[in-house]
């Protein structure tokens, strides 16, 4: 049920060179790494989606999202219409921690090994200062630096006890971020609404976002963001999906610097242009949502 690390490589001559080619194409093949198709990835987690260089020097960034961890000892509790027919009395209690714990271990076996991780929200189920610790102690054991941005599970609050010290988090207001990470910009967007499953990029996130881009116009750029701001197909997804996609999606189309973006929240792997440029979703690292399209379909 878990999935493994979610993988942005970075192999290509010229900036959006495989970028241009990806979408006309159901596969991608990189020199040195496996062909993966779309059944593929959502089997392992793990996405050679991508695809952006701009020098000599590659760089790969791992996604995972999702992870949902809960206190020490807790267990994840699939809601009922979500569990498949005819599966087992227990199929439905998942213990989250053991899963990011697992996708932990196989992101430090990655060879060759990711410069940094991220992970794009819903870190853990309520909240909780006990569910923080734990997910703090649990990434505290990847061996390459890592990220995290805020879902809609999540509490600012929290995160900043939680990762503040790490320096990259503002001490008060949104939790977004821009981070030189040579040879790549990481910019991150708070999309989080308190109480609520969709997402907001308001008019003072879009102006930040706006200005973030516009600090380095030719640096090319990974941005970060929980809510997809696209529609998946999936109707009880999509309906609490990111608000004002429009406005975001015209900040997009301006910055050609902006090589992917990636977001988590569908709990699956799904890609597809966007202003010009990729976005995709990550899988969990814990529990997956069917690709159902049907307009009732269950989780």
């Amino acid at each position: 049920m878990d999935a493994k690390p979610r993988v942005t490589v970075s192999r290509a001559e010229q900036p959006h060179d495989l970028v241009a080619n990806w979408a006309h194409c159901d596969r991608i093949s990189l020199p040195g790494y496996p062909d993966e198709t779309e059944d593929a990835a959502q089997r392992t987690g793990i996405r050679r989606t991508s695809a952006f260089i701009l020098t000599r020097k590659g760089m790969l960034v791992a996604q995972i999202s999702d992870p949902h961890v809960l206190a020490p000892g807790k267990l994840f509790h699939a809601p009922e219409k979500a569990v498949p027919r005819g599966a087992g009395p227990n199929w439905s209690r998942i213990d989250t921690a053991a899963c990011l714990a697992r996708a932990v271990v196989e992101l430090n076996a990655l060879a060759p090994r990711p410069d940094v991780a991220v992970v794009t929200g819903d870190l853990v189920e309520h909240g909780s200062t006990a569910e923080y610790e734990h997910l703090r102690v649990l990434l505290a054991t990847l061996v390459m630096p890592f990220f995290v941005i805020p879902g809609n599970n999540d509490s600012r609050e929290g995160m900043r006890e939680a990762f503040g010290s790490e320096g990259y988090l503002p001490r008060a207001g949104f939790l977004h971020y821009a981070i030189e990470q040579d040879p790549l910009r990481i910019v991150a967007l708070d999309t989080h609404i308190p109480g609520e499953h969709g997402g907001l990029p308001c008019a003072e996130r879009l102006a930040w976002f706006d200005s973030a881009l516009a600090a380095a116009p030719k640096l090319p750029t990974v941005v970060l963001m929980h809510h997809p701001a696209f529609a998946t197909g999936i109707a009880h997804m999509d309906r609490y999906g990111l608000r004002d996609t429009a406005a975001f999606g015209e900040i997009v189309s301006r910055n050609r610097q902006i090589e992917c973006i990636l977001c988590g929240r569908l709990h699956r792997a799904i890609d597809r242009r966007f202003a010009g440029t990729v976005a995709g979703t990550a899988p969990s690292t814990a529990h997956q949502v069917l690709l159902d399209l049907e307009p009732e379909a269950p989780l």
